[in-house]
């Protein structure tokens, strides 16, 4: 039997392994009808110097450089398996590099974490892949964006939409439909994940698009993102870095039998 903790951020839902995972594992065990249902499995462990290890595997079985929301996840449950302390900065090595940790109990099954992402980089214009909406963006938030400005979210035939746009690079896009508010230094999204479709949330989205509307000039760098799942906080750094805090909450904790 395979332990797995089952975790969401926002509704962003992953499962969480400290002892295996793999392509076959998660299209197994993330399938909504057969399965225990999930966007993504993640494999967390240790490496030689202590610090915790990050691979995320999509539902459908394809490797994710990087997640936000999933890495609140693992951070959660970490901290109910003793692995890291309340309130104490740790750090997680991805394949795209090292990310520190914060994270606190909220409540029970409950956290909130805090998340340096990293060197967040605005490729450019995307004008020649997209011709949707007011404005177009590349972002590489460690795992590559195509962030679409207007027209609003729920006008937008995401399903329809964010395939297309997903494939128009041969690499794949996570995209992000996004409208200014409500309030100041907000925005509102909907988002397409690569691997995946369409998500309650996206943590490297939501970075990705508070990137692109401070890049635009239409945010400051202390960004609210709305998605429908919740909000998340994103602060835009001034050395192009940026960090990410939200909620993580404990669904359940169960275990996925081997194949014979």
């Amino acid at each position: 039997m395979i332990p797995l903790v089952k975790l969401h951020g926002l509704g962003n839902d992953f499962l969480v392994s400290f002892s295996e995972g793999g392509p076959g594992l998660a299209r197994a065990a993330c399938e909504r009808h057969t399965g225990i249902g999930a966007d993504g499995l993640i494999l967390g462990g240790r490496t030689g110097s202590g610090q915790l290890s990050f691979r995320l595997w999509n539902a459908d079985g394809s490797e994710a450089e990087m997640s936000g929301n999933g890495m609140r996840c693992l951070a959660h449950a970490a901290l109910d398996a003793g692995l890291v302390e309340e309130a104490e900065p740790f750090a997680v090595m991805t394949s795209v590099g090292r990310r520190d940790v914060t994270i606190r109990r909220t409540g029970p099954g409950r956290a909130w974490a805090v998340v340096d992402m990293g060197a967040v980089k605005v490729r450019g214009d995307a004008g020649g892949v997209c011709n949707v909406g007011h404005g177009s963006l590349l972002v590489d938030v460690g795992n590559p964006h195509l962030v679409v400005l207007g027209p609003e979210p729920d006008a937008v035939d995401v399903g329809r939409l964010g395939p297309e746009l997903e494939r128009s690079d041969p690499a794949g896009l996570n995209v992000e439909f996004v409208t200014l508010g409500p309030g100041p230094d907000a925005v509102t999204m909907r988002v397409w994940e690569r691997g995946v479709g369409e998500t309650r949330a996206c943590g490297t989205g939501s970075v990705a698009a508070a990137v692109a509307l401070h890049h635009w000039g239409r945010v400051g760098s202390a960004v609210t993102v709305h998605q429908p799942g919740g909000a998340v906080a994103v602060e835009v750094g001034a050395g192009g870095t940026a960090t990410l805090a939200g909620p993580s909450e404990r669904v359940a904790s169960c275990e996925w039998e081997r194949p014979a």
